[in-house]
């Protein structure tokens, strides 16, 4: 037998074979792509025509607001809207109330249905931004316009926004679950000490609490006083609100809610909360009657507000000299350039000084809804900020948080907005180390080194820290502490004392702010734009712009697929399992955000969300 002529023909099949699943891989991988592609054409297609679509509103079409669709500040980092979008497709705040105030003089447009409820993973509104929805929704009444509302499943957020309808109906098996503010915390140092896992703190400030999930196992006298001081002053506001429309005051509502834990049809008719209980297909039949459909097999005159927002997008090209920037700080602050969702004080930075170089942007306002973060970030953006307002306004509005680091970012500024409800203050410092020697003892690992000097391991998380380098941890922590005071009694014009009196990491609603000096002005994002563009002589006229701007189609195709994709598996409430798992990964998300080099930060506890 002839090994080599045998050898030979294997090899030719070898590399025809390998030849041959290359072709078909390459043939595969670009019909693949061009598949992509047309697919991406036709959603994109299916969307124009969508959009062409809404654009023929009939004249007494009634605008329906979902509550279940996500309010955010900044516009999202892809446009999903444009194709096509869906009910969990945020919508983003400046142009939710821009399409009410425009809906409030359009001829074409009856009046508001407020309808759905509020996913409770999904949403993210905030009480601040609910609040600016419910003021565009006031101009209404002024245009002789109805604002209606149909419940079913009602908790706090839902009945906040719905309470600003003139007519409120409830389901006859719907509720009200209003039973007050809630804030949970959890508390780590259990688990840590099981595992071996120890943390040691340097903090300033009695009540800067951020660091005692990590080191209690319940809160302190002073976290629980503080966090109860702040939750009666926002259930105050909510509570002022809702009287203030529905005709009640704040006490009869409280013992509704007290009397009646989930507020039932007829309790809640009883008590004024609602106009009258019906079900959903006599509302509809109502407005069927109202819009001239009487009859009809079709529903009533509707345009959905995602679409009506669609037709009053601004146009694209830059309007010479006549601009007025916004940037969304958003986000835990980091170090570095962060992440979408992320507040990056190196990306920042950059950012303001495009602006302050910018000669077609007369003002910049920073819309803060921050809970803090890094102070080196932090003081990065300040700087910037300190440097474009010696050449521009700069103004801030701050929704639901801007504490902490974000109260940093904000205090050289020359006016600041804030929400009755935004989560304010914080002024304080600390610093977290990590120690997971035990850990690894544990699992038989141990850890061994040299060098050169007394302090050159000082940031390992192997071994805990001497009581030397706690001591530099310490001094560092309050030599940044001493320079927040200072930044903030320079740009509030408050003496250092002043400033020491509501500092200590205290936090305030923005109510309690304003009164403290720590706030010039109760108003939403439009009162700062408008103040903003009034001193810098802009009239009328003016643009705005918005940053960080959206990124390119190319840069998002791969979150544009996470994103669509999962809207079927998001069609069910989530069950406890779901939301106990979306809670870990949202603290294990904020420890990632400890970057800071030196492990200082500034900001506010651990999830400060009120429920």
């Amino acid at each position: 037998m002839d090994r080599s002529g045998y050898s030979g023909r294997r090899m030719r099949n070898f590399f025809t074979s390998m030849l041959g699943a290359l072709t078909a891989l390459c043939v595969f991988a670009v019909g693949g792509f061009l598949l992509f592609l047309f697919l991406l054409g036709a959603i994109i297609s299916l969307g124009a025509r969508k959009t062409a679509a809404a654009g023929a509103i009939e004249t007494g079409s009634y605008l329906v607001l979902d509550l279940a669709t996500p309010i955010t500040d900044a516009p999202p980092e892809f446009d999903l809207g444009a194709l096509g979008g869906g009910r969990n497709t945020p919508l983003q705040l400046r142009d939710v109330t821009r399409a009410l105030r425009a809906a409030a003089r359009d001829r074409r447009i009856a009046g508001v249905l407020i309808m759905g409820s509020a996913d409770p993973v999904e949403s993210r509104s905030g009480y601040a931004d609910l609040r600016e929805v419910r003021g565009a929704l006031a101009e209404f009444r002024p245009a002789h316009k109805p604002v209606k509302a149909y419940l079913d499943f009602a908790d706090s957020r839902d009945y906040y926004l719905a309470s600003a309808a003139d007519e409120i109906t409830l389901d006859p098996y719907g509720v009200i679950f209003m039973p007050g503010l809630a804030f949970e915390e959890m508390f780590f140092a259990g688990a840590a000490e099981k595992y071996g896992v120890d943390f040691q703190v340097t903090r300033v400030g009695r009540y800067k609490s951020f660091v005692e999930p990590f080191t209690r196992r319940d809160m302190s006298p002073e976290n629980r006083e503080e966090t109860q001081r702040l939750l009666d002053a926002v259930w105050a506001s909510l509570l002022a609100d809702i009287g203030r429309a529905r005709h009640l005051g704040a006490a009869a509502i409280q013992a509704t809610v007290d009397a009646e834990g989930l507020i039932q049809p007829e309790a809640a008719r009883r008590a004024r909360l609602v106009d009258r209980v019906a079900y959903r297909d006599e509302v509809v039949d109502a407005l069927k009657a109202e819009t001239g459909r009487k009859g009809s097999p079709d529903s009533f005159k509707q345009v959905a507000l995602a679409d009506y927002i669609r037709q009053l997008r601004e146009p694209r090209e830059r309007d010479s000299g006549r601009e007025v920037a916004v940037v969304y700080a958003e986000g835990d602050i980091v170090d570095g350039d962060g992440q979408w969702g992320e507040v990056g004080g190196s990306a920042f930075a950059r950012e303001f000084r495009k602006l302050r170089e910018d000669d077609d942007v007369k003002a910049v306002v920073l819309r803060v809804d921050s809970p803090g973060g890094s102070a080196t970030a932090a003081e990065a953006i300040e700087r910037e900020i300190r440097l474009t307002r010696a050449v521009k306004p700069v103004i801030v509005s701050m929704g639901s948080y801007a504490a902490s680091g974000g109260y940093w970012i904000s205090a050289c500024s020359d006016r600041i907005f804030a929400e009755p409800t935004s989560i304010t203050g914080s002024i304080g410092v600390f610093g977290i180390q990590f120690d997971v020697q035990r850990l690894l003892n544990n699992l038989g690992v141990t850890v061994d080194g040299a060098k050169t000097g007394k302090f050159a391991d000082s940031l390992t998380f192997y071994r805990p820290k001497t009581a030397e380098e706690l001591a530099v941890f310490q001094r560092v922590v309050d030599w940044t502490y001493a320079q927040f005071i200072g930044k903030v009694a320079e740009g509030r014009k408050m003496t250092r004392e002043q400033v020491e009196e509501i500092a200590q990491g205290r936090v305030w609603s923005g109510e309690e702010a304003r009164r403290n000096g720590l706030v010039d002005a109760l108003g939403g994002l439009d009162a700062a734009v408008a103040y903003a563009a009034g001193k810098a002589g802009l009239v009328a006229g003016y643009r705005i712009v918005e940053y960080p701007e959206k990124k390119g189609l190319a840069d998002q195709l791969e979150e544009l697929l996470g994103e669509v994709v999962p809207d079927a598996a998001r069609a069910r409430a989530p069950g406890i399992a779901s939301r106990l798992e979306g809670r870990f990964e949202a603290e294990l998300a904020k420890l990632r955000a400890f970057n800071d080099p030196i492990g200082i930060y500034a900001r506010l506890p651990l999830d400060l969300a009120v429920h």
